[in-house]
Parts: C-alpha cells; sequence; structure tokens
C-alpha cells in the first residue's frame, strides 16, 4: 500500500478517485473462487437465456414480489412464462396479421 491516500475521508465518504488508484484495481475474475461466490460475483452467461427489458408494472405487484426476497425477478419470470403456457390459444388468435408492421399484438384481459 506504501503512501497512497486512503479512498474515503474522516466522514466515510469516497473520495474521487484517480488515475493511480485505477492502476491498482483487479478484475472481480482474479478473486478466489470462495470469494467470488460469497460477493456474488458471476461469470459470461454461456448462453444468453432471458433478455434485458423496461417493463412498468403496478408498485403492488412489484411491493409483493419484492417481498418474497432474493430471486424475486426470477418468480415474475415463472409467473408471466405459466401464463404464456396456459393461454397459448389465447395468444396465437391475438398474433398480429401478416401486413402489421409494429409486431404488437393487442391483448384483452381474458379469464385466467
Amino acid at each position: 500500500m506504501g503512501n497512497r491516500k486512503p479512498l474515503t475521508n474522516e466522514e466515510g465518504e469516497v473520495r474521487e478517485l484517480t488515475a493511480e488508484d485505477f492502476r491498482h484495481f483487479k478484475p472481480a475474475s482474479s478473486l478466489p473462487p470462495p470469494l467470488a461466490r460469497k460477493l456474488g460475483v458471476r461469470g459470461a452467461q454461456k448462453a444468453p437465456t432471458k433478455e434485458r427489458i423496461t417493463i412498468r408494472l403496478s408498485r403492488d405487484v412489484v411491493d409483493a414480489f419484492r417481498a418474497t426476497g432474493n430471486g424475486w425477478q426470477s418468480r415474475v419470470d415463472d409467473v408471466l412464462k405459466n401464463w404464456v403456457a396456459t393461454h397459448k390459444a389465447t395468444i396465437s388468435a391475438a398474433a398480429a396479421p401478416a401486413g402489421q408492421k409494429d409486431g404488437n399484438a393487442n391483448f384483452t384481459r381474458g379469464e385466467p
């Protein structure tokens, strides 16, 4: 460490990092495997199976899923996959006509 400045000040605020600070950083991949697992450092996906999107959900829905703890987004995905599996006929009937450019189907609320 030598005479490098601490990364935080007396109040615990992180100071602005310098080029010298960045030269001392090491990639997370260099951590020992047990520490990497504990910190949640993940490797690259072998084959991406999910797509990152932005979706707006009701606050009560988000709060209910978040209250279930870690993995709540995967549980939302499971619920949506289940809905798709049980509503295949509805989805097929609502599929966009061949000439529609935006590809968005208009779904109506059906029976659960």
